[in-house]
């Protein structure tokens, strides 16, 4: 494996919440655990949290707060976790840098790519908070933009109940199968979740290869990281 492999972590914040609000030690402990073992094999990880375990803008503007004002506590709620996350993986002896992209000094540094890619050539992992630091903007996208600005090979989305892309929704439909390729554009077409349309558009039209595996499984996201074929490949072909 090449020491120069570099990925960006997606992870939801309803992994970090365990399924409700707030966040699960145990659960980032263990995704803690699992990055800094794939680290130690020499692969470069950047990582964006997402923060629907605290607020989620969408949500929020549907019960009456104005969407852009929504979004930016949607975007407050990423930091919180994303401090969660360097907490423990310091714990595990891994150096972390967390960079928003809202100004926010005693607790990260801005955001500024080349920082971010330094940080990572000497073997640190740098999280991703406050999403864009722009309304209207998902951290899906966001994933993407970060892994093409920091020069990642692929984006790794973390799933939370379901290991990979299916044809349907596994939890409804029993007919559901497993794809371990797809496209870009019969993710988009079928609407196949497995991000929202503008951050598949994004990754299509600059061919950023993403896959999409489980959580839950033990190892996984180690295996993610360091390339092991787990999961659904996301990409130009079929």
């Amino acid at each position: 494996m090449s020491a120069q492999r570099r990925v960006l972590l997606k992870l939801s914040g309803e992994a970090f919440g365990g399924g409700s609000i707030g966040i699960d030690t145990q659960v980032i402990r263990r995704i803690s655990q699992e990055i800094h073992a794939a680290v130690n094999q020499g692969v470069q990880v950047g990582i964006v949290v997402g923060g629907g375990n605290f607020f989620r803008g969408a949500q929020l503007s549907q019960a009456g707060l104005e969407r852009s004002r929504a979004d930016y506590m949607g975007m407050l709620g990423t930091v919180m976790n994303c401090l969660a996350l360097q907490d423990f993986l310091e714990q595990e002896g891994q150096p972390t840098r967390v960079q928003t992209a809202i100004t926010m000094g005693q607790v990260a540094e801005p955001y500024i790519p080349l920082k971010a890619i330094r940080h990572m050539e000497k073997g640190r992992v740098v999280i991703f908070g406050a999403g864009a630091g722009m309304p209207y903007f998902s951290t899906d996208t966001v994933s993407i933009q970060r892994a093409l600005e920091i020069g990642c090979e692929e984006v790794l989305m973390g799933k939370n109940g379901v290991d990979g892309v299916y044809t349907a929704d596994p939890r409804k439909d029993e007919n559901a199968t497993l794809l371990e390729r797809v496209s870009y554009k019969r993710a988009l077409v079928d609407n196949l979740a497995v991000m929202d349309a503008s951050a598949l558009s994004m990754a299509r039209d600059n061919n950023m290869h993403i896959r999409v595996f489980g959580l839950e499984g033990a190892g996984n996201v180690t295996a993610a990281i360091i390339g092991e074929k787990l999961g659904t490949l996301v990409s130009n072909e079929d």
